[in-house]
């Protein structure tokens, strides 16, 4: 998935670390509540809740963030959000789908219209990119753990779909139902992994050159400083060039 894990490196270079930070823990936050909301707020007994709390240790959310909100959740705080998948083409035709969670529906609706439109796209009805994309698990491994023929054995007696290696790490790809089954027999073989969500996987890109990416980057940051969004994914591609000079 060579536009989403690149757009993971993009965030890396680009000077709004401390803001990115802040909102994302809060997002996570809102995603571990949620999860423990609707199931049991024990992680062991949780797959959702367990893959939330791992994601967000693994982007160094702090352990108070996740406690307080798991204890919301028991205690039966916090709004009532709803999850909702908004669907669009961004700049260049660029599929682009935008996960939310709201205590309002009309204003989360609203506020993503909007940015579409400011920033050079339109949002479609559901559905409208939707078949682009598959729902897949996806988790990722450094470099170091292993070689890519061992990451491979590894990943197929755990169940897994598919892996792509490369110098950047290894990701490995399950059935969406799988992702918590598959990610546990991992972690027996290899340890800890750097990342274990379930993602979006475009099956069509889009290819962008340097104006094509500065324009989608605007609209996704657009998206992603929205408190409602929780995650945009999009199928562009660009080359390594395109992708030096951000």
């Amino acid at each position: 998935m060579a536009g989403h894990s690149k757009w993971a490196n993009i965030q890396h270079r680009k000077g709004r670390q401390d803001a990115i930070r802040s909102k994302m823990f809060s997002k996570f936050a809102k995603e571990i509540t949620v999860a423990a909301k609707m199931g049991d707020p024990d992680p062991e007994k949780n797959p959702r809740l367990r893959l939330a709390v791992k994601e967000a240790k693994s982007n160094s959310c702090p352990k108070d963030v996740i406690e307080r909100a798991i204890k919301k959740s028991i205690a039966g705080e916090g709004d009532e959000y709803e999850e909702i998948r908004y669907e669009g083409y961004g700049p260049n035709g660029v599929a682009v789908i935008v996960e939310a969670m709201t205590d309002n529906r009309n204003r989360t609706a609203s506020n993503v219209r909007s940015l579409f439109s400011k920033n050079g796209g339109n949002l479609g009805e559901t559905g409208s990119v939707g078949f682009m994309f598959e729902r897949k698990g996806e988790i990722i491994y450094p470099v170091k753990a292993g070689d890519a023929d061992d990451i491979m054995m590894a990943a197929i007696e755990a169940g897994a779909e598919d892996v792509e290696s490369s110098e950047e790490g290894h990701v490995i790809y399950t059935a969406d139902t799988d992702l918590s089954e598959v990610s546990t027999a991992l972690e027996a073989t290899l340890g800890e992994s750097e990342s274990t969500k379930l993602v979006w996987k475009p099956t069509t890109t889009a290819e962008l050159d340097l104006e094509g990416m500065q324009k989608l980057m605007k609209l996704v940051d657009a998206l992603e400083d929205d408190d409602d969004v929780q995650r945009v994914t999009t199928n562009f591609e660009a080359s390594d060039e395109v992708m030096a000079q951000l």
